[in-house]
This record gives structure tokens, sequence and C-alpha cells, in this order.
């Protein structure tokens, strides 16, 4: 066997596999099934709300098999774009035949097909067949868009026929299918879904991914002007309204004032009003973004439950009692990550115990349960800390606006694909290809006429033209 053949040959298997409406189902069924999973799992939450709901091991699993950003997994992309080149093979495989009536320039009468036809009438008429071909070749040549006729033994052949193209409307679905699945695509690996706290008169141009918590970078700044918040009698927000301001190369190119459902968009970018928080820090400080002046940390001991607490700052060593080694806080960050997602300010610590090589640490402010799932003998958590305090002219109420922060440069492609998706459904339901011959043929000094039609749809609705067609060409 050649190699040439061999080539061919797996082509040719590849080729089957995608053509078959069998891989359809399992794909189908497959993004069933993984839609579940994702709808039963909350997506995109902090890593703590899924250690509390799931416990370690599952929440480990879990995050291993993107659970917890379903929709952006590597492997739900490629159920997709597998079903795109199954949908795309498909059509191609069918509409190959579907071409032999597309593209035929001069289509044959099939006599048998029309003289058995259930919707076919027949009457006679005292006029010969020259005349009756002019009379009905007139009316058959306003009401559709191809007309051709054929002689025969003792008569002749009208046939007409309107809308051939028509027969493309399920490919005009499957076409809005492939780019709607284009579009999800297309968003969730260039896009984004993140997230932003800016105080009042504050700028930045960083925001945070909620798929991985790591910082990302605007290519322009984002500044919160103001903002304000109004409350009903009990106490509950009523509105919070966020003026924005977008600032690129040093110029203001965008103002706009924002609430709830109605976001600032720029170059693509999206900026909803999710939330907000009131800032007792002085300007230019937002809350847990600056380091403590002192940390209260405690030791506990997991094999005889004895606490110790300290009194700490950063870059200072503490030894432990009892011998079992010493910590060093080494750095405080506003940002920690862990499982991919910001779980926010928090401590990086030097454990080195007795007889043991140095770890490093993470420490939450706000969640002081987070080290127990480390397994050592010894967890630490933070019960409290110290800020400078501040003078009262540098006090200031101030509130800072939470952003949501999105791109999706997919939804143009899904919009377009949604009115491709309603252009093929109304040529699928609601038109055909609608074809009618008529068969004159001499009988004495008159004729007789049969009149029958067909269509790639809506039988009923045919026969109902050809009942019409045949009072009309009676009266002509």
């Amino acid at each position: 066997m050649t190699e040439s053949n061999v080539s061919t040959g797996i082509w040719d298997a590849i080729w089957e596999f995608f053509a078959s409406i069998r891989l359809t189902i399992i794909l189908l069924f497959s993004l069933a099934v993984t839609s579940i999973i994702g709808t039963l799992i909350p997506q995109n939450k902090p890593p703590m709300e899924y250690l509390q709901a799931f416990g370690e091991f599952r929440f480990r699993l879990f995050n291993a098999l993107d659970f917890f950003d379903m929709y952006r997994s590597w492997w739900f992309q490629l159920l997709i774009v597998l079903l795109v080149l199954n949908i795309i093979i498909c059509s191609l495989e069918r509409l190959s035949a579907l071409s032999k009536i597309l593209f035929v320039k001069n289509p044959k009468i099939k006599p048998s097909r029309f003289r058995k036809a259930n919707n076919k009438i027949v009457f006679d008429t005292d006029d010969s067949s020259a005349t009756l071909q002019k009379r009905y070749a007139s009316i058959l040549k306003r009401g559709f868009t191809y007309y051709k006729t054929e002689t025969i033994d003792n008569g002749l052949w009208l046939y007409a026929e309107k809308w051939r193209w028509t027969r493309i409307g399920v490919y005009v679905v499957h076409l809005s299918i492939v780019m709607l699945l284009i579009g999800s695509l297309v968003g969730s690996i260039l896009g984004f879904e993140g997230f932003v706290n800016i105080p009042e008169q504050e700028s930045t141009n960083r925001i945070f991914l909620r798929s991985n918590g790591q910082a990302f970078q605007l290519p322009f700044e984002v500044r919160c002007e103001d903002f304000n918040v109004s409350f009903y009698d009990n106490g509950a927000p009523k509105e919070f309204r966020s003026r924005l301001v977008i600032i690129e190369n040093g110029q203001t190119v965008v103002e706009k004032d924002i609430i709830v459902n109605d976001p600032l968009r720029y170059r693509g970018i999206n900026f909803f009003q999710s939330s907000y928080g009131k800032l007792d820090a002085p300007q230019n400080h937002a809350a847990d973004e600056t380091p403590p002046e002192s940390l209260d940390l405690r030791v506990i001991d997991k094999a005889s439950g004895a606490a110790h607490d300290f009194t700490t700052r950063i870059g200072e060593r503490q030894a432990i009692p009892g011998g079992k080694g010493e910590f060093k806080v080494l750095a405080f960050q506003p940002h920690l990550t862990f499982g991919g997602q910001d779980i926010g300010a928090g401590l990086q610590v030097e454990v080195t115990l007795t007889g043991k090589a140095p770890e490093t640490i993470l420490l939450p402010l706000h969640f002081p349960n987070f080290d127990k799932m480390r397994g050592g003998a010894l967890f630490f958590t933070v019960t409290g800390q110290k800020r400078r305090d501040f003078s009262p002219t540098e006090k200031s109420e101030r509130y800072y606006t939470g952003l949501q922060v999105t791109k999706d440069p997919g939804v143009p492609l899904v919009y377009a694909g949604f009115i491709t998706m309603l252009v093929g459904f109304v040529i699928s339901f609601f038109m055909s290809h609608q074809m009618v011959a008529i068969e004159i043929t001499s009988r004495g000094s008159g004729s007789r006429i049969s009149v029958s039609g067909a269509s790639s749809r809506n039988k009923l609705g045919m026969d109902r033209k050809i009942e019409r067609l045949s009072a009309q060409l009676q009266k002509s």
C-alpha cells in the first residue's frame, strides 16, 4: 500500500468521524451533563467559600478539573471545538448532495412524479394546446421565478418553480449555531471578567481577574470622580451611583455616571456598578491596601491544643515556646492568591520548625482557619492588627465603588448568530421550494389539463396552491 493511499485513508476516516450524527449526539449529551455541573457548582466564587462547602479534598479535586471556572476550562472549550467541526462537516456532507438541486440550470421534468401526485386536478377545455400554452405561460411567469416548456407525444408540459434556494434554510440554522459557538469560544479565550474597588477621587489601571485572582493591566486609567448612595427609610440602599472617568494618555476621553444595569463601555470593556463600601482610612489609601503597624498572631499546637499569642511586626523574628522553632512575618500583601483566586489581604510568614527547613506560609487576614488545611504540626492564625492612627485632618468619610469589569469580544458574533438563526427559522418554517407542472394533452378538438405540484415542505399549503391555480386556469 502506498503512502498516498494510507494518507487518503486516514483523512477519509477523520472526515467520516466528524460527519457522524452519533458524534453530534455524544457531544450534545456531554455538554448537557457538564452544564449541569456548572449549574450545581457556583462559578468564580472566592476559594474559601468552596473550601467551606466541599472540604479540602474535593476543593483540590474540583479545582484541578476547573469546575469552579468550567466554561473557560480547556476541556469544555475542546467540546465546543469538536461540535463546531462536527456541524460544519455534517453540513458540507449533505450540501454536496443538495447542490445537484440548487445549482442545476435546466431541471428535468419527471412526468411520473407529477402524474402520481395526490394533489393532481384534471379538467377539460375546448381550446387548443397552442392557445393554452401562451395563456398559461403568462400566468406561471407571474407567480414563479423559473419557467420552461417540454413537448411530449400528443401534448406538452409546462413547468415552473420558485424559492429553490430555501432548501438551504436548515443550513442557515447550522451556520447560526456555529457562529454562536465560535462567539462563545472567542469570549472565553480572549475575554475576561474581573473586579476592582476604587475609592473616590482615586484612579487605577489594574483590576483582578475572577478566574485566577491575578492582577490585569488595563490600557487606560479609570477614575472614580464621585460616589453617591441614597437609602430607603428602613436603611436599605435605594440607589448607588458612580461618576467614572476614563483617562488615556493623560487626557479625559469618557465621563459617565453609572448605576446598576447601566454600565460604562469603552474599547470593548464594560464597567458595571456592583457594590460599594465606606472607607475610614485617609485619602489615597484603601482598606487593606497598607501594611499594619503590628500584628497579633496565635500559634496552636494541633497535637496538644496549646495556644501561644504573639504581638509582632513585619520583619521581626519570634521564638515558639517549648523549643519548637521560630517564625518571622516576611511581608504584607494586599492581594494574596490561592488556587488561582484572590483571597484578599494577608501575610507571608516564614516558619522554621526545629530540625526542619524553613517553610513559607500564607495567612489571609480575613480567614482565621485558613492555615489549618496545610496539615502542619502547628497552625497559625491572625487574631488582630493595629494600623497607624490618623489625625482628624486626615480622616474623611469616603466611599469606594465596587466595579465588575468584563470584556467579551465574541458578543458581536453571538448577536450576528442570533439574527442568522432567526433568518434560518423564517426560511425553514415559512418558505419552501415550490414546483408546479401542467400537462396539456389533445382530446378531440379540445384539450385535457392536468395540474399538480410538489414542495420541499408544507404539503397542505401546496395542495391549496394547486386548487387556486387550477381555478385561475379554468377562468382564464
